[in-house]
Parts: structure tokens; sequence; C-alpha cells
């Protein structure tokens, strides 16, 4: 049966968010969760334990290294109300290529906010438009999942800022536009879409907006 809710989270803070150097070294999949990131992972296990209180929830977690670490610190605070947990690597990030140095990370995010982030293709990676059609592949699982019988009350997502609204984007079909006018959520905040009583899907959780959003014309 369709959950009553389904919980977004992003990870936590990582190495990446604080150093970008760490970029020339390290993959990007492998990047560890900071002190400050695994305290904000233990704060929203917290805040989602009051939101689903003595519900259960089947977890669909990123397989990169911060997403785990921030579901596991999640999944120690709701214990045995997680009765599935499900690894998927099409809720990961957007592939930003190889090894990059700071100069050739700055100089990417310069072209791509010039050119749109959804359609802009990192090289040797993804655009967004790629994670949208993964993302339109794990949904069409989810909603398979959704229909057993025996599903909980909740369903779990620990993944990524982009993946996160990308997710958003799909599930609530927002146009390209209105999608360019989105922020990542901060590091580890919990995003709650709920069903009524009429069995429809609403966004509980207020989104933000990127300062240049004036640029593009917002979706009715």
């Amino acid at each position: 049966m369709n959950p009553q809710r389904i919980i977004l989270v992003r990870h936590g803070e990582s190495e990446g968010n604080v150093d970008p150097q760490v970029y020339a070294q390290t993959p990007d999949y492998a990047l560890d969760l900071t002190e400050q990131g695994r305290e904000q992972s233990l704060r929203a296990g917290r805040e989602i334990s009051g939101i689903i209180g003595t519900t259960r929830a089947v977890a669909y977690v990123s397989p990169w290294k911060r997403t785990r670490l921030t579901y596991e610190l999640i999944a120690g605070t709701l214990k045995d109300r997680i009765v599935q947990k499900i690894e998927d690597p099409l809720i990961r990030e957007q592939d930003w290529g190889h090894f990059s140095s700071v100069a050739e990370l700055t100089k990417i995010n310069r072209e791509r906010e010039a050119y749109g982030q959804f359609y802009y293709r990192v090289p040797n990676g993804e655009s967004g438009a790629d994670v949208y059609y993964r993302m339109s592949c794990f949904i069409e699982g989810l909603q398979r999942d959704f229909d057993r019988q025996d599903f909980p009350e909740n369903a779990l997502i620990v993944t990524h800022g982009l993946a996160l609204r990308i997710f958003l984007c799909r599930f609530f079909s927002y146009s390209v536009e209105y999608f360019e006018t989105l922020d990542n959520p901060f590091n580890a905040e919990v995003v709650v879409i709920e069903r009524n009583r009429n069995g429809i899907y609403g966004l509980k959780t207020p989104l933000r907006h990127q300062r240049y959003a004036d640029r593009f014309r917002m979706a009715s």
C-alpha cells in the first residue's frame, strides 16, 4: 500500500563540502563525513524519529560512503522501526567525472551555472537530465514496492543534494525552469512528502530557492 510519508534526507556534511581540494585525490563516492556531518546526521535521526513515531519504514540509501554513514547514524536512532534497508545506485549523486583540481571544479561550476544545471553535462560525467532518467527508473521501482500489501507507513530515502532536487522534480512533475530555481537542501536536512486523506501526496517542507532564481521564469 502507498506509505503515509516519503522522507528524503541529504547526507551530512562531507569532506568535500568543506575542502574542495579532496576531489583531486579522493573519489567522490569515497568521501567521508566530517565530525559536524555526523552530528547533523544524529540530529536528523532524532527529527525523523519524532515524525514517524512508532510507525515503521523501509530505507533506500545511496551506496556512496557519506550517505551510508548518514543512514547508519539515523538508523541508530530508529532501530527496529527500519524493517528493510535497500542500497540503490540509482539515487547516487550526479557523476562529476574523475579526480578534479579546485581550478577545474571552479571552471565547471561557472559553465554549469551559465548553461543551466539540468542540461549541462560535466566532462566525463553526467548532466542533471541524466540523473532525471536514473531517478525516473528509481521511482518506477518505488511504485512497485508501494504496491506490496505489507509496505510500511514510511519510505526513507537517504541521498544527495542535486539527486534530492531531481527526485522532487520527477515526483511532482516540476518543470525544468522551476528546477533551475531550486537550491540544495542543507546537509542532513529532512524533506517530508505526506499523503492526505484523498490519497494525494504533497510537499510539507518549504524548498530553498537560489539567489539567481530571477534569471528564470517560474513555472505556473
